[in-house]
Parts: C-alpha cells; sequence; structure tokens
C-alpha cells in the first residue's frame, strides 16, 4: 500500500531521517521499544514529531480535515449545547480546549459565545506543541477583536487549582500512544518495536507487564470472554490517569469529547483481528504504522466504555453519548445551518455550506464514524441541553 503514497520531498525525507535515526539509537541502546512509545515520538518528539514540526497537519494541504476546519458550524453547535453551562457558572467560568489543532475552533466558538453574551472569562488551549501553538496564536490575533483574543491563553500542562467552566476536545483521545496487545495461549503480550537484520523497524511481542496485562483482562471481564488466541488489537491502560489530569481539577461544569470510536463491544468485536491502528498521509489512510516517521499521523479508534470510565473514575458522569450527527442535530445545526443560508447570495458559497453539512451528519462521513461523549460534574442537570440529552444512547455503552 505505501508504494501508492505520494513520495515526500528532500527536506521531509531528511526530517524523517533524523528522528529515524534517534529512534534506532534509542532501540539500540535500551532494546525493544513499547509500540506506545514509538508511536509517542513519532507524535511528539520535540521539533520532529508529527504535531511537533512545522508541517501543515490540518486542512487541504495537510493530512486530515477534521470537523472545525470544514466551516463554522460544528463549533456553533457545540457552543450551542454549552452555553447554558458557561451561564449558570457565571462570570468566572472558563473554557479548556485540549489539542487546538490549528485555532479553528477557538476563533469561531469564541465570537459564538461573545454573540450570545457569554463568553468565558479565560479560554484556555492545553497545546503540547510549541509549532501548532504558535500557529493558533497567531490565527486568533490576527481574526479575531483585541478583547476576545486577549481572554486566550495557552498551558503547558493541566491546570493544578481548582476551577469551574468547560473541557472541549475533539480528535484528541484517538492521538494518545495507544498500547498494542496479542493474546496468546492465554497470555497476554505487548508489541515493542526492534530492528531487522538491515536495520528497518519491525514488531516484536513480549510479556506485557502487571498494568497492561491488569487493563486487558478488565476488559475481557466486561466483555464476558476472553481475547481469541492470536487476536490483536489496542488499549489504552494509561487513560484514566490521564484524565484525572487533566479534568481532576475541574470542581463544576461539563466536558465534550468528539472523536472515532465504539462502544466496548463494538471496539473489540471478534472479527476485528488487527484492531483499529492506523496512519494518515496526505490524505490516504493505510496500514504501515513505520513509513516516514514524523511525516504521518497515528492513530487509533477510541473506546469509549473505556472513556466513560475514566470520567466516572475522575468524579464525572456520562450526561450523553450519541453520534456526532444526532448531537449536531439535538444542538441546532438546522437553525444554524438556515440561518447562514439565508445570509448569502452566492450560490457557491450556498454549495459549500451544504457540503459542509453533508461532511458533518452523513452515516458514511462524519455523522455515524464519529461519536459525541458529554459529562458533568456538580452541576444543575436543568442546565445541559435537554435536546441532545433526550437523544441520548448511553445505553449502549
Amino acid at each position: 500500500m505505501t508504494a501508492k503514497l505520494p513520495d515526500p520531498g528532500a527536506d521531509e525525507r531528511a526530517h524523517s531521517d533524523h528522528l529515524s535515526a534517534l529512534l534506532r539509537e534509542e532501540i539500540a541502546s535500551h532494546g525493544p521499544m513499547p509500540f506506545s512509545r514509538f508511536m509517542e515520538r513519532c507524535l511528539y518528539a520535540p521539533g520532529l514529531g508529527y504535531y511537533s514540526a512545522g508541517k501543515t497537519k490540518f486542512g487541504a494541504d495537510g493530512d486530515f480535515v477534521t470537523a472545525p476546519e470544514l466551516g463554522t458550524l460544528f463549533a456553533r453547535c457545540v457552543v450551542r449545547a454549552v452555553q447554558p453551562v458557561l451561564a449558570s457558572l457565571g462570570p468566572d467560568a472558563d473554557v479548556l480546549e485540549i489539542g487546538g489543532g490549528s485555532g479553528a475552533f477557538a476563533e469561531a466558538a469564541l465570537r459564538a459565545l461573545d454573540a450570545a453574551g457569554h463568553a468565558p472569562r479565560r479560554f484556555m488551549i492545553l497545546e503540547p506543541s510549541a509549532d501548532l501553538r504558535e500557529r493558533q496564536r497567531e490565527r486568533l490575533h490576527a481574526n479575531l477583536p483585541a478583547g476576545l483574543a486577549a481572554r486566550v491563553s495557552w498551558l503547558d500542562g493541566p491546570l493544578e487549582t481548582e476551577w469551574e467552566g468547560v473541557i472541549f476536545a475533539n480528535e484528541v483521545i484517538d492521538a494518545l500512544p495507544t498500547t498494542r496487545i496479542t493474546a496468546r495461549e492465554g497470555e497476554i503480550y505487548e508489541e515493542h518495536v526492534v530492528l531487522d537484520g538491515e536495520g528497518r523497524f519491525t514488531r516484536s511481542d513480549r510479556p506485557a507487564d502487571a498494568l497492561v496485562r491488569g487493563a486487558v483482562r478488565h476488559v475481557e471481564r466486561d466483555l464476558g470472554r476472553d481475547f481469541a488466541d492470536g487476536y490483536r488489537t489496542e488499549i489504552l491502560p494509561q487513560l484514566p490517569y490521564w484524565m484525572q489530569a487533566v479534568a481532576g481539577t475541574l470542581r463544576r461544569g461539563a466536558m465534550v469529547f468528539v472523536d472515532y470510536g465504539y462502544t466496548r463491544g463494538e471496539f473489540y468485536l471478534p472479527e476485528r483481528t488487527d484492531g483499529t491502528l492506523r496512519a494518515f498521509y496526505r490524505h490516504r489512510a493505510h496500514n504501515d504504522v513505520f513509513h516516514l516517521p514524523g511525516l504521518q499521523d497515528l492513530t487509533a479508534s477510541v473506546d469509549f466504555t473505556a472513556l466513560a470510565e475514566a470520567g466516572n473514575n475522575a468524579g464525572f458522569g456520562v450526561a450523553a453519548y450519541l453520534s456526532q450527527a444526532r448531537f449536531l442535530i439535538a444542538a441546532g445545526l438546522q437553525d444554524v445551518f438556515e440561518d447562514d443560508y439565508l445570509g448569502l447570495t452566492d450560490e457557491a458559497a450556498r454549495f459549500r455550506l451544504s457540503q459542509e453539512v453533508k461532511k458533518l451528519t452523513l452515516p458514511d462521513q462524519m455523522g455515524e464514524r464519529f461519536q459525541v461523549m458529554m459529562f458533568a460534574r456538580d452541576i444543575d442537570p436543568g442546565v445541559l441541553p435537554a435536546e441532545v440529552m433526550a437523544a441520548d444512547q448511553g445505553s449502549r455503552l
């Protein structure tokens, strides 16, 4: 499959070769590298990882398109869902976006919140990539009124003091470095990366440690069956700790996570024998995760049951779980679309707006592949969006 992928330029090739050399040195010095470590280095190594370097990631010129990149409809619907929560918390309520992407969501959300009279005291972006942080800063300061842009701040790490407000994360959990495991003869093995005789990256299984083994056994107990011999898949044993770190200090408020994934029963279907891990390079999905380290995105689908458990363990209740299409429609997509459509006179612009709705909601686009999970903590249930709560499919979890 990789033979059909576009060739990188000379500078890109040199960039990838540099990261590859560092990965080989680490493997040669320390032995087999857990795949989760390999993925973390490929995505986040300072100055070299996919999200840490200067390569365009989002939009037509990047490797994939996220919902906020399509236009403003997505962000404005999210705002309609969380605006009552922010209003109920008062003027000191804040918003925290985890992984700000290009800044498109922050820009559209801040405009919508300001127009509704509920601009947050602070709009914080937790962004580990210095490159993306600078792109976000440039975009927001160039496109937002100075007073609104001044509300934006960037965090180096999770907040350490208690606060109130809303957390939003779009396509974040799928980018957490995942652990790959295989079941064999009743034992659990963790996938590692080693070098073959020609110095190429290749896969090697090693007995899983207690943390990984315990996480797998928990999933098996929940499913009511053991994984079949040879079954290979992904798991995030660190997810509860990650959730506690990023959300543990949110004393009152709500969280909204949007990502592609499944309930646990769907994620670990017996026929899904090689998991969900894949790579994205210039809008092409493929399975060679060792191809051009640092130049392609690596991602795995989300076990939303595991996300619900992590939120519960951090002190939150699941308020709603539903497909992206159901969420957007319940949050008023029709009204937002009609207002924009009627305000346009250019037929080309109207067509683009209609295409945006289709991409966000059609089952074979983002509508059913992406799921939305909303959490709440210590707030009046009455301030949660009634239409979204009515569309909840949390019983599937």
